[in-house]
């Protein structure tokens, strides 16, 4: 995901805004023990075993502050890590790495943090057909890391954003006057190419949905008996997603659904972060 346009295009105006949140005139407490310029080096060190993702945007801060700001890798986004392995070493002036390691350590943590927990839920899935899919439920101005993030840990992305796809959900369908209603209009607006998805919490609306063609239907918020039923109704002529406080403890309880897609937003709104930490600055 992060090749040079996207960093430029995407990327970098939102690292270079959180820098400007961390920095609105000066970093008081490194300017004042550092006045001076002096190359310095750093190691990443992890502190607790996770699957590490967003070293490209860790190593982006700094260059952004400083392009001569070099970073040794020693292990790539996906990767396993566990507690006290030095994953990478940072090389440059030591004015840049101190104003720069929070906004830095921010970003890498909280995405291998999403990283960590989409990985260990894929793998309550492992077997089946299911796909894990993330949702919109990310921090305002860190999607495009939270779901670099989930792709990383072996998750999908569901839409982007509004302008990506087609997802009618209950103030939709209110909106429109009924599912039905709601998926003409919707089919008479889209472009062609574009699949229509719709949220329904009762069977009535999965025959309404059926009816009127969606392509996608999201059971949202049902009993696992009113899923059951519902999967019946639907006999494979709309693709099926399933959503609604899906979580790595509970998502294990739908395997035999045997839907095509989980979607849950705890995998960005609830993963806790990676403890990682800069440590061992020093002159060289």
């Amino acid at each position: 995901m992060y090749n040079p346009v996207t960093l430029t295009l995407q990327a970098d105006p939102l690292i270079l805004s959180a820098l400007r949140e961390d920095i609105t005139s000066e970093d008081v407490s490194t300017n004042s023990v550092c006045p001076e310029g002096q190359q310095g080096t750093a190691d990443l060190i992890c502190k607790q075993d996770g699957i590490v993702c967003g070293l490209g945007i860790f190593e982006r801060v700094f260059t952004l502050l400083d392009a001569s700001t070099e970073m040794e890798a020693y292990v790539k986004d996906g990767d396993a890590v566990k507690a006290g392995q030095t994953m990478a070493k940072i090389n440059g002036d030591i004015r840049i790495l101190l104003s720069g390691e929070r906004t830095a350590l921010n970003y890498l943590q909280r995405m291998s943090g999403i990283a960590t927990y989409t990985h260990a839920t894929v793998q309550l899935l492992k077997g089946s057909n299911t796909k894990l899919l993330d949702t919109r439920k990310t921090t305002p101005n860190n999607r495009i890391f939270e779901k670099y993030a989930v792709q990383v840990g072996g998750g999908n992305n569901h839409r982007y954003n509004l302008s990506d796809g087609v997802l009618l959900k209950d103030n939709h369908i209110g909106a429109a006057g009924g599912v039905k209603e709601a998926i003409t209009k919707a089919r008479e607006y889209a472009p062609f190419v574009r699949k229509i998805e719709v949220e329904v919490e009762t069977l009535e609306m999965v025959q309404d949905a059926l009816e009127a063609g969606a392509d996608i239907i999201m059971l949202d918020n049902m009993s696992h008996d009113q899923l059951k039923e519902a999967m019946e109704l639907i006999q494979g002529r709309a693709e099926v997603e399933v959503s609604g406080n899906v979580t790595s403890e509970n998502i294990s309880a739908l395997l035999d659904l045997n839907v095509n897609y989980i979607s849950s937003g705890a995998l960005t709104h609830s993963a806790p972060i990676l403890d990682i930490s800069l440590k061992n600055l020093h002159a060289v």
